[in-house]
């Protein structure tokens, strides 16, 4: 077999594959892990949900595998190391949800410095305007460079920190965001958005070195893995109210249970991962998943 879809992507998109390649559409594999593992024997390409975990074990079940390919948002649950290894290409878009998470993150700033007011100089509480802002952003992706476009007329401040970028390189200007040091992007900024890839690397990369430094009375929005923050520290900003508040739109399971520290604070809100979806942005990281896996198939049997 080709290609297993193993998640629900647009009619449009699967005719046009099964008119290439041999596919196999069974969504109903995202509710049964051991049904999917068994089906992997003959698979050469999969586009799988993110309920689906594709680890070292399981591809040990996939020997002809060579793509693998995600449709939504993410791909925590696909072993990308293991992938490297095995010569098994991750394929996403990394370009079709930009508008969708910069339009998001757009309206969640705006909510939160209206519904989280602060003490003005006349000593009444009120709420705050985005324009005249300073605003910063983590991680340098698709969606900032969108975000600095449609928040060119909200004459903000833009700063950015991408650990994974030099001061010097040229993206920096050409976006109009002012690289700065994580520090130092907290220090300045009324607003943060995170946007920073997940990697194992940076669990708990906003935690006590770096929080406790943040601009009195900041918000946060972030579309990024929740584990980037170190729920200590981030519990304990907002209770000072050093933070005024933080949206969340990717929430590790169990995240927000009684007993864990970010349990019950009002000032936390969170998503289900809402940010990138959208049908228009589905439809376009549907179309370009299936393209580069096309690609790869019709390569691999020219071989």
């Amino acid at each position: 077999m080709d290609l297993l879809l193993a998640e629900s992507i647009e009619p449009e998109v699967i005719g046009w594959l099964e008119m290439r390649h041999s596919v196999r559409y069974a969504p109903h594999l995202a509710r049964d892990p051991r049904a999917f593992r068994q089906g992997l024997y003959d698979v050469r390409a999969l586009i799988i949900p993110p309920v689906l975990a594709l680890d070292a074990l399981t591809l040990q079940q996939a020997p002809m595998l060579r793509a693998v390919g995600r449709v939504s948002a993410g791909a925590e649950n696909i072993d990308r190391d293991a992938c490297a290894r095995a010569g098994i290409e991750v394929v996403r878009s990394l370009t079709a949800t930009a508008q969708a998470e910069a339009e998001f993150m757009i309206q969640a700033m705006l909510s939160l410095l209206r519904r989280f007011p602060v003490i003005g100089a006349d000593g009444n509480l009120a709420g705050r305007e985005l324009s005249g802002s300073t605003v910063g952003v983590i991680g340098m992706s698709a969606a900032a460079r969108s975000m600095a476009q449609l928040l060119a007329g909200f004459d903000v401040r833009m700063v950015g920190y991408d650990p994974a970028r030099h001061a010097s390189d040229e993206v920096w200007e050409r976006w109009l965001i002012a690289p700065l040091g994580l520090r130092e992007l907290l220090e300045e900024s009324d607003v943060v958005c995170v946007l920073l890839p997940y990697f194992n690397r940076y669990r708990g990369l906003l935690g006590e070195r770096f929080l406790p430094h943040c601009k009195a009375h900041q918000v946060i929005v972030s579309v990024a893995h929740s584990a980037l923050f170190e729920e200590v520290a981030l519990a304990d900003a907002l209770a000072n109210e050093r933070i005024s508040a933080v949206w969340l739109d990717s929430v590790e399971p169990g995240l927000l249970e009684a007993g864990r520290p970010l349990h019950g604070i009002e000032s936390l809100q969170v998503s289900p991962r809402v940010a990138s979806t959208t049908g228009d942005s589905h439809l376009r990281s549907a179309w370009a998943v299936a393209k580069r896996i096309d690609q790869i198939l019709a390569a691999a049997s020219d071989a």
